[in-house]
């Protein structure tokens, strides 16, 4: 029991140590990886390369899908890109298998030294990151020694023998014993590095271990599958056709090993480099495999996973108000938040959609934007009758604060949706009547900052469900942030209209609108973690210097 105790203790470090170094990377340079995401839609050997690398600094595939999935529903990239930048993630985190469980291992105490260091004593947040991800990866190394010590006493016992043995005749048990421990776990790659290092040990022998390695593929495809089952058509369409590949793909070969076992002696001398190159040179074929094809295989899943119905799409929930719940405030509190949620939810996609119509107006999306506005408009109305009818025997005063609080978010998201239906939808048909178009730079300057505006929204939600202080103080952090960008932008507009461009000239004032538009929306989003931080005692009460 103690064997067992110590080597799940370190197994659960390996997979804490991977996810430490993912959030590093997401804190650090999501906006970075969200670009160049973004930006690989122009052929689809960059989709793959640019979804390779974002898997290799995230450490994981399932991430990379998460971040596609966000792009396929504000309509950044299409369905095909997307399985294609979900290929090259599943290469990708191969690739960190590879390299984490390489001979890096022995700069493990400098990297732990270091990222503590730089941890404790830096106050920007970025060189903070850095040094998580330091820390991560340090204590990674140091959970695949604690897994090779604590496996050492397994080897001789008669009951490991008894494991070992049946592994070693059943690789189809062991496949789905291994996808099922990947998507517990949420990580391909921490499972995948487990079996490598248990196979190296000789706690499981290498015909069980291929089985395992795939099947950790199979499981790191279920994890996206899982996570995007509420998005759009087009994103279910491309993770189911990547779990269709890779999960199939490892469900063939498993096969293909059992009728031709002398396959992978080809790929090096030791049971653990065998299996590390077998994952490795699978999920390398499979891309190059499907990469000329990814166009038709996706229009064979869309016979699958059907265009949903407009209902099914954008079914109109019941309200949360509950009018049983007002003599008792907490419970009418709480049922105002999760509307507020929901209107959220709606300003976010409406967010989402409006910079498409930049890009290629249409009046369908427009007309569709426009009326979500109006269903904002009419919610947050209900919400704030429903707050002025809030009452209770005690805590007067504090009710009413809490009402004026809840109320004012309500006004905030009603003022920026009113922003993008009217002010940013008009905008793009202005420009669409006169023929207009963004400078290729304009353009790119306006989609990132439109992408940084969208990931505060995210937080804003976030802030309201969770009411964290500390996320609320990062959204305000962020507000001056989003000021600070929009400065320059605006400076590199006028610079362009000095050079002379014409592009940038006709689109000048749009441009700077929707600059301000953007920010504004920015801001009143913001504003939902004011009474939180104000609550906590965060919050100044004036800007203005002393006179």
């Amino acid at each position: 029991m103690v064997i067992l105790l110590n080597l799940a203790s370190a197994a659960a470090l390996l997979i804490w140590s991977v996810r430490l170094v993912r959030t590093g990377f997401e804190r650090a340079f999501g906006g970075q990886l969200r670009r160049w995401l973004r930006l690989s839609t122009s052929s689809r050997f960059k989709a793959a390369a640019c979804g390779s690398l974002a898997a290799i600094l995230l450490q994981s595939s399932t991430a990379v899908a998460v971040l596609m999935a966000g792009f396929m529903t504000a309509g950044t990239i299409d369905g095909v890109v997307g399985l294609t930048i979900l290929l090259g993630a599943d290469l990708g985190s191969a690739i960190v298998a590879q390299l984490l469980n390489s001979s890096l291992s022995v700069v493990a105490p400098v990297l732990l030294l270091a990222g503590v260091v730089t941890f404790l004593r830096s106050s920007r947040r970025r060189l903070r990151q850095i040094g998580r991800i330091s820390v991560g990866l340090a204590l990674l190394f140091m959970s695949l020694d604690l897994i090779r010590a604590a496996s050492t006493p397994l080897i001789d016992g008669q009951q490991s023998m008894t494991v070992i043995l049946y592994l070693a005749d059943e690789p189809s048990a062991a496949f789905i014993v291994a996808a099922v421990f990947a998507w517990l776990v949420h990580s391909s790659v921490a499972a995948v590095l487990l079996f490598v290092t248990m196979a190296g040990q000789g706690i499981i022998p290498p015909e069980a271990a291929f089985a395992m390695v795939l099947g950790a593929n199979l499981g790191g495809s279920l994890i996206a599958l899982v996570l995007t089952l509420k998005s759009g058509v087009a994103v279910r369409r491309a993770v189911l056709a990547n779990l269709l590949l890779r999960g199939g793909g490892a469900a063939g070969l498993v096969y293909l090993l059992s009728v031709f076992p002398e396959i992978p002696r080809a790929l090096g001398a030791e049971p653990a480099q065998q299996v590390l190159n077998l994952h490795l040179a699978f999920n390398a074929a499979l891309l190059l495999l499907c990469l000329p094809l990814v166009s038709l295989i996706y229009r064979a899943v869309s016979l699958i996973v059907a265009d949903s119905n407009a209902e099914a799409d954008a079914a109109a929930r019941d309200s949360a108000l509950d009018p049983d719940a007002l003599d008792t405030p907490k419970r009418a509190f709480s049922c105002a938040v999760r509307e507020l949620v929901h209107i959220g939810g709606q300003v976010e996609a409406m967010h989402r959609k409006v910079i498409t119509l930049f890009d290629g107006f249409d009046e369908m999306a427009a007309q569709a934007i426009r009326a979500q506005n109006q269903s904002v408009a009419q919610r947050s109305l209900k919400v704030r009758i429903y707050l002025a009818g809030v009452h209770g025997k005690e805590g007067e005063e504090e009710i009413g604060t809490r009402a004026i609080d809840l109320a004012g978010i309500a006004a905030n998201l009603e003022a920026a949706a009113d922003m993008i239906s009217r002010k940013m939808v008009g905008l793009a048909e202005t420009m669409s009547l006169e023929n207009l178009r963004f400078s290729q730079d304009g353009w790119s300057d306006l989609t990132d900052f439109h992408d940084t505006v969208y990931r505060n929204l995210q937080l804003s939600i976030s802030v309201m469900m969770n009411e964290d202080p500390s996320l609320a103080r990062a959204l305000v952090e962020q507000k001056e942030t989003v000021r600070d960008i929009a400065q320059k932008l605006e400076k590199k507009h006028l610079y362009r209209l000095k050079q002379g461009l014409s592009e940038s000239i006709e689109t000048s004032s749009i441009h700077l609108d929707l600059l301000r538009s953007l920010k504004a929306v920015n801001t009143s989003f913001a504003m939902i973690a004011y009474p939180l931080l104000s609550d906590s005692g965060q919050l100044l009460e004036s800007r203005l210097a002393a006179s």
